[in-house]
């Protein structure tokens, strides 16, 4: 048997260099926002921003990366396949939800007077 075989959940060496340097790209985003108090908030932001831009930039070459931009490609592609509802019948379904929402809110309002009621009339007050 050869040790040397990776294992199909495994992350080779530069992968686990890639998301290191992905998270510090992260971390130092958000230490700069932190340390620099002096700047302006926009600019605080911006580090942020692409310290974010940066980290994810870094882990999308990594291995889970190339999953990942697969798992997206493909979820672009079966959204396309999604029959979406035209607006009046959202509206009618949005109607039904708020109707049904309201009615089952008076429902435990209710029951929350009764079930009041009756521990008060059991402790006495």
């Amino acid at each position: 048997m050869n040790s040397k075989v990776e294992q199909p959940g495994s992350a080779s060496a530069g992968d686990i260099v890639k998301y290191a340097l992905a998270l510090l790209l992260v971390a130092a985003g958000v230490s700069a926002y932190i340390y620099f108090d002096q700047w302006p908030g926009a600019l605080r932001a911006l580090a942020v921003a692409a310290g974010l831009v940066l980290g994810a930039g870094v882990f999308l070459i990594s291995a889970k990366g190339l999953q990942t931009r697969e798992f997206l490609s493909e979820s672009r592609f079966e959204l396309r396949k999604v029959v979406w509802p035209t607006r009046q019948e959202a509206m009618r379904t949005t109607w039904v939800v708020m109707i049904a929402v309201a009615v089952l809110s008076l429902i435990l309002a209710g029951m929350d007077l009764v079930i009041q009621f009756a521990v008060k009339l059991i402790l006495g007050q």
